[in-house]
């Protein structure tokens, strides 16, 4: 297959980039009347260059779409895949912020410091969390080489402690060569009421009905790409569309989700079967596969009481809703590019799971997700009222980890397993009907996160850069599948690949595959020692699947491979090993960056808002004061003084009805409101609130008080707090609460919730 080689006849050197201007010519002649004036310089793409589009979906396994033989209606991509190729042995790094990273430079995530995901990064090589400048994104090496380019949805690639109002910025998408960024800095969002970046400014969603932010960020693609092609027509685009689905929370509406009402009344183990037979059928998967077994955690059907099963079902037809209603919206960015005649021209790398989908929600799914990073379990008959409402906004929804192990059929594991196809393994398409011609095509040879950048600069006839910026670049990582394009049965070319993940590690080579589970996803502690892990062997060109251990039949092998793991381990910066989990969530313990540090002291101003969880003083598990000195007009004063996290957790100091109220949400499970019931009269006022921690470990209560200098009182008691985190994405703000409100009847949102007086300054102390 040929591609454009522009960049070697254009006489410019794409190896440096940027690429410098020629020489100014100098001229003698007086009037500028008697001369030619010189041909503008300008670097353009490559001639036929198509436009790109890369499509990454959040948590899918392979398992769940009808694409790949899965029980999930998903249209689009049938319809891709059918005029395209399906990429049955396309791997991942089993998490999200590590796959995002592999992805956009075509080097392994701990090349890129992304040894997990931002919020647990550490001093050490290889885990830090800040990109090296000498790790060039693919979508600079496009926008210095002409492209317009775009990216829209989920990012999580920016240290966590680069994501205040301080910056640095260089982190952020449109430092990493996007022109163009509409969507959220972290790992999730509320999609009813997501936080939302338009560059790096906060923005609030649009005022709409039935606002969903899945639809949002398609209107912001869509509306980006026919502007660009309007303008600059010969000039091609780079799009990078990674949605926030279909992570936690599960997020869609009844249209989506009633449309597979009773479809999985008949449980996880007879639909993992019969994925299997139609995988089998469609040629997916080889005949000879084997279902994995399931692990022992997740409990047989069958055995499941009644009002679990009820319950399970319709977590999973949300689950379903809101994978069909996200093909959806992909569909309607296709259509757009089909419209302004510029889908044959462009190449679609559509990767259907930036991991394995996701066993976080423990056994028995969760109402609020927030309840898995703070340890608290949620039960059966808790969940049962809440049936009706799952996905829908009061709800922060996330399903049993026995739908994640059926969605990854035909795999044993899920999402975090970096040494299980179940985590890895997720389906991928490849689109480009001016150079892809067989349609409805399966390729098997291995492809890894790090082989799209490679790719797609061949198919662009690009080089791979040697400077950028300034810097030398590393040498890219991956391995082109363009070779793969035209011919199923060529050999493959990427022939190694080593996974780690919190502990989870393993080796591919040339057929071969050595791993431990170290860990399961719903483990947060209490695993064994690294050294003590048991490997196993597999031959995966004859067990696709995992599920025949030839580690005692091949002894010496399975020494290769473990010698050949922590030599690629040790290349890579992957040792030391960091198994720790929740640990690492606390800067102090991981060694990373705090911008916070350790202060105890945080002094604010009204109009600070969108400040992030690990960029805010951390109040938990600890007394603390919080001092907010207030004007109160005429009119009297409504609204909010303080507030951090949202619906389901946090703590917000307001104003109600001209009372001064203290409220702690606990996991949206229990709300404790401190009071003075006494209305403030107009003029300036110091609200004081003090917390009096009870202390005897984390997530323990206290005594509150809030008192004002006009003298009034009021002290409550504060029976629970949250031990480990509010929120992924809600955020602490002074004078409003951003998305949605901590306390109950302060209205919904930054206007409603917007203080009515005047704050002079807060300052917040832990004690």
């Amino acid at each position: 297959m040929l591609f454009s080689s522009a960049y070697a006849q254009d006489n410019i050197n794409r190896e440096i980039l940027p690429i410098v201007e020629p020489e100014a010519k100098t001229y003698t002649e007086l009037d500028a009347r008697n001369t030619t004036p010189p041909k503008r310089f300008e670097v353009k793409a490559p001639k036929e260059a198509p436009n790109v589009v890369i499509v990454l979906i959040d948590d899918l396994g392979m398992g769940a779409t009808s694409a790949f033989g899965g029980p999930i209606n998903t249209p689009t991509m049938d319809r891709l895949s059918n005029g395209g190729l399906r990429y049955n042995n396309f791997n991942t790094t089993s998490l999200c912020s590590p796959t995002r990273m592999a992805i956009k430079t075509g080097r392994n995530h701990h090349t890129c410091n992304t040894g997990s995901i931002m919020e647990t990064s550490t001093a050490y090589p290889g885990n830090t969390g800040s990109l090296p400048a000498s790790v060039a994104p693919l979508a600079e090496t496009m926008r210095l080489n002409g492209y317009s380019t775009a990216a829209f949805g989920k990012w999580h690639e920016t240290a966590a402690w680069e994501t205040s109002v301080s910056g640095p910025f260089d982190r952020w998408p449109t430092r990493q060569g996007f022109d163009k960024f509409y969507g959220f800095i972290g790992g999730e969002t509320d999609q009813w009421a997501p936080l939302i970046f338009d560059g790096v400014k906060k923005v609030n969603p649009p005022k709409e009905e039935n606002y969903h932010f899945t639809t949002d960020m398609t209107n912001q693609a869509i509306n980006w790409v026919k502007a660009q092609q309007s303008m600059t027509p010969d000039k091609p685009f780079f799009v990078y569309f990674s949605t926030g689905a279909v992570h936690a929370p599960h997020h869609v509406s009844k249209e989506w989700s009633d449309k597979y009402k009773g479809q999985f009344d008949k449980g996880w183990d007879v639909i993992r079967e019969e994925t299997v037979a139609k995988m089998k059928a469609n040629g997916i998967i080889p005949k000879n596969t084997n279902l994995g077994p399931k692990p022992e955690a997740i409990k047989d059907w069958k055995k499941l009481t009644d009002n679990e099963r009820k319950l399970f079902a319709r977590q999973a037809e949300v689950f379903s809703g809101f994978v069909e209603m996200t093909d959806y919206e992909i569909g309607r960015l296709v259509d757009a590019i089909d419209e302004i005649g510029e889908l044959d021209n462009t190449i679609i790398v559509f990767v259907a799971g930036d991991n394995g989908t996701s066993a976080e929600g423990g056994m028995v799914g969760m109402y609020n997700e927030m309840t898995y990073f703070n340890f608290v379990e949620e039960k059966v008959e808790d969940l049962i009222p809440l049936m009706d409402d799952w996905g829908l906004p009061n709800t922060f929804p996330h399903m049993a980890a026995g739908w994640a192990v059926a969605f990854d059929a035909p795999f044993t594991w899920t999402k975090q397993i970096a040494s299980d196809f179940g985590g890895t393994r997720t389906g991928m398409i490849v689109h480009y009907p001016d150079q892809v011609k067989q349609g409805d095509g399966i390729r098997g040879q291995f492809t890894h996160a790090i082989d799209i950048a490679p790719t797609i600069l061949e198919v662009a006839g690009l080089p791979e850069p040697k400077v950028v910026n300034g810097v030398p670049q590393t040498p890219i990582e991956g391995t082109s599948f363009v070779y793969s394009f035209d011919d199923a049965n060529a050999p493959e070319r990427h022939v190694i690949q080593y996974f780690e993940l919190f502990g989870n590690r393993a080796l591919y080579y040339d057929g071969w595959f050595a791993r431990t589970i170290h860990r399961a996803p719903w483990e947060m502690t209490d695993f064994g020692p690294l050294e003590e892990d048991k490997w196993d062997l597999y031959n995966v060109r004859d067990d696709f699947s995992l599920t025949k251990n030839l580690a005692a039949k091949y002894p010496e092998k399975l020494e290769e491979m473990k010698g050949l793991f922590m030599a690629e381990a040790e290349k890579y910066h992957v040792l030391p090993i960091d198994d720790r989990v929740v640990e690492r969530t606390n800067p102090a313990i991981a060694g990373r960056p705090d911008i916070m540090g350790g202060r105890t002291t945080l002094k604010l101003y009204e109009g600070m808002e969108g400040m992030m969880e690990n960029t805010f003083i951390n109040i938990k598990n600890r007394s603390f004061t919080i001092d907010a000195e207030i004007v109160v007009p005429e009119s009297g004063a409504n609204g909010v003084i303080l507030t951090q996290g949202g619906r389901f957790g946090g703590w917000s100091l307001y104003m109600k009805n001209d009372v001064p109220e203290f409220t702690y949400n606990f996991l949206g499970l229990e709300r404790y409101v401190i009071t003075t019931d006494a209305k403030l009269a107009p003029g300036k006022h110091k609200v004081s609130f003090a917390f009096n921690y009870d202390g005897g470990g984390n997530g323990k209560g206290g005594d509150a008080t809030i008192e004002v200098s006009d003298g009034s009182k009021g002290k409550g008691r504060i029976e629970r707090t949250q031990p480990n985190m509010f929120s992924a994405d809600e955020t602490a703000d002074v004078g409003l609460d951003n998305q949605t409100p901590v306390a109950e009847g302060i209205g919904y949102g930054p206007e409603e919730t917007t203080f009515t007086g005047k704050i002079d300054k807060v300052i917040i102390e832990i004690k």
